[in-house]
């Protein structure tokens, strides 16, 4: 900024110089000489003193009168000072221009820094997604190994069941087999049996007719003992014989009583392949119960993995979003850039 005034001297050491510079001292001269300080009509009044002091210039300069002389000085006075307000206006006018440049530069440096602390947050927020997209990821990739696993687990079960089943089965058979057989075994005992009965009620009836037969021969022995003697020891004769035939009944009764004593161990042993059986029938069914809870596990597995699916597929539409919206921040963040580089070279002109 020019200082405010000058002083006489000043213009005359400026205008000695450009005389010994061979240079016409002019206003416009005098005042750069001087750093462009000071008012033109102020140069032009301490020009207008010295030449009077010094009487006009000698040689060929021709004498101007005082009237125009005092004409052309109020005219440059005149012209100084719509220069001076002009370069007022105009220098107001580009401070004016120059504070909204630097408004607006500044409005545009806060919108960067914003911009730049949005882009910071995307690319935090960005990197949160990625892990987050990781974590899943890896989550995934866990559940399919369990997934697989479990798959493996079913498969196993499966076959272990079937195995189970043909065990079952096998069982059946030999439960059926073993109930033919006790069937078969109690029909045979049965028939046996009442064989053995029917024989013996012959032989008891028989021993009855005997025993009432030999009462009565015994009392016509006793009627003829006197008599017959010989007869008496006949008939002692065939009481022995039937003695031994009652104690021959008697052993067959116990053969048939250790018949009774078999055919109660095998049912016996009947009854304890049965309740196997009902065992064998609990386990089948223990091992459909946890083969439906493995289907059921498997159903959930492939609803947590169709889960887990979709929210990849959601982590990843917002890790592109966050990628979209930082490529316009970043592209927006240029624009802003290249327009705040040109602000003030289109401002100072």
């Amino acid at each position: 900024m020019a200082r405010g005034g000058i002083y006489k001297s000043e213009v005359i050491r400026a205008r000695d110089k450009l005389l010994a510079m061979g240079r016409y001292p002019s206003i416009d001269a005098i005042r750069q000489e001087l750093g462009n300080t000071g008012s033109k009509a102020t140069i032009h009044r301490y020009l207008k003193e010295i030449e009077e002091e010094e009487g006009g210039k000698a040689g060929s300069k021709v004498a101007i009168s005082e009237a125009l002389q005092d004409l052309v000085a109020r005219l440059a006075e005149r012209l100084n000072m719509e220069a001076d307000a002009r370069i007022a206006d105009l220098t107001a006018k580009h401070a004016g221009e120059l504070a909204e440049q630097r408004q607006a530069l500044e409005a545009v440096q806060a919108e960067a820094a914003t911009l730049r602390k949005t882009l910071e947050k995307a690319e935090a927020d960005r990197a949160s997604e990625h892990a987050a997209h990781q974590r899943t990821k890896d989550q995934l990739q866990r559940e399919t190994v369990a997934h697989a696993t479990t798959m493996q687990q079913v498969t196993d079960l499966e076959d272990r069941l079937q195995a189970e089943g043909g065990h079952r089965r096998s069982l059946e058979e030999k439960h059926v087999h073993a109930r033919e057989a006790l069937e078969h075994f109690r029909a045979a005992s049965k028939e046996q049996r009442e064989q053995d009965q029917r024989q013996h009620e012959q032989q008891v009836q028989y021993l009855q007719g005997e025993i009432k037969t030999l009462r009565a021969g015994l009392v016509q022995a006793q009627q003829e003992a006197v008599t017959s003697s010989q007869e008496s020891a006949r008939l002692a004769s065939e009481l022995s014989r039937s003695e031994r035939s009652l104690h021959d009944a008697t052993s067959e009764l116990r053969a048939l009583k250790d018949v009774k004593a078999q055919l109660m161990s095998a049912e016996q042993q009947v009854d304890r392949l049965g309740r196997q059986v009902v065992e064998l029938q609990a386990e089948a069914g223990a091992h459909q119960s946890r083969n439906a809870e493995l289907e059921a596990g498997r159903t959930s597995d492939r609803e947590e993995i169709q889960r887990l699916q979709v929210d990849l597929a959601a982590a990843r539409a917002s890790a592109d979003a966050q990628d979209q919206l930082a490529e316009k921040i970043q592209f927006w963040m240029a624009r802003s850039g290249g327009s705040a580089n040109q602000t003030p070279t289109s401002g100072g002109c």
